[in-house]
């Protein structure tokens, strides 16, 4: 489902779910460093660098480290929703945004220094697809960057609904995760490496988390009872202090290599602007 075009579309049609989602995550973590300032120390890139994103969302990494951009980088923001590429034209940071398929990119070949898919490879329908896009627009010796979760990410919260649903705790079954994506992307980069964030959440109050049930993927049935929900949750937390949640979060880097024979540049992409 989480792969599903028409699932994509609602779920990120415009950018309420998805920030419902960051802000318990930003309010809520214990690590010492935030999520989005960690991702940014890890990017080695040079002075002049072209950057791709691909699925930005409503482009929270740039507008949180916006301070530490360089001045000579130029970023391009890409996302299936034109929803979430009108949050990051908002924000003025990108130097061009566009509207596209990540299995379908718009751009010549070899155009970019770096390519970041951040929590966005699951939903993708055919993942070897987006890869060769991601490989093909690389430069030699550019780096791709990809976030995703592994699969005990937030056991906890599904365990908890389940518990307030009276279930059996149903899992997001990820098609890319920590535990298999360096295998998926040693089909197409180099050097692949993993890099895990040590971090949980401590939620200590009802609202946020709430608002984070209703985001996802099951919101209908849960909206429909959803004062009940929060009525469950606020005792949950009265009672142990907070809600306490695991993550398992990290980020895949891989090289870009020399190709071997000519690839395609696909059709019916759409305009960059």
């Amino acid at each position: 489902m989480l792969n599903d075009p028409a699932y994509v579309r609602e779920q990120y049609r415009a950018s309420n779910n998805l920030t419902a989602r960051i802000a318990l995550h930003e309010r809520f973590s214990t690590a010492p460093r935030d999520w989005f300032d960690w991702y940014f120390d890890r990017l080695d890139l040079p002075m002049n660098a072209r950057v791709l994103e691909v699925g930005c969302g409503v482009g929270e990494l740039w507008k949180h480290n916006r301070a530490r951009i360089p001045a000579t980088w130029q970023i391009t923001l890409t996302d299936f929703s034109f929803g979430m590429i009108e949050q990051s034209r908002a924000a003025n940071i990108a130097t061009r945004l566009a509207q596209c398929d990540a299995q379908n990119l718009p751009f010549e070949f070899e155009c970019f220094d770096a390519v970041i898919a951040n929590h966005m490879l699951y939903h993708v329908p055919d993942i070897a697809r987006a890869l060769a896009q991601f490989k093909r627009v690389l430069r030699r010796g550019g780096k791709f960057y990809a976030a995703t979760n592994g699969a005990t990410h937030m056991r906890e919260y599904f365990q908890l609904i389940a518990e307030f649903r009276a279930t059996e705790p149903t899992f997001p079954q990820l098609t890319f995760t920590l535990e298999n994506g360096a295998a998926q992307l040693a089909h197409a980069f180099a050097d692949v490496r993993r890099f895990d964030f040590d971090d949980a959440l401590s939620v200590t109050e009802t609202e946020p988390l709430v608002a984070y049930a209703l985001s996802g993927a099951i919101s209908k049935a849960l909206s429909e009872r959803a004062d009940a929900l929060r009525d469950f949750i606020a005792a949950r937390i009265a009672r142990d202090g907070a809600i306490r949640i695991k993550k398992s979060s990290g980020l895949f880097v891989g090289a870009q290599v020399a190709r071997r024979g000519v690839e395609r540049l696909p059709h019916g992409f759409s305009k960059v602007t």
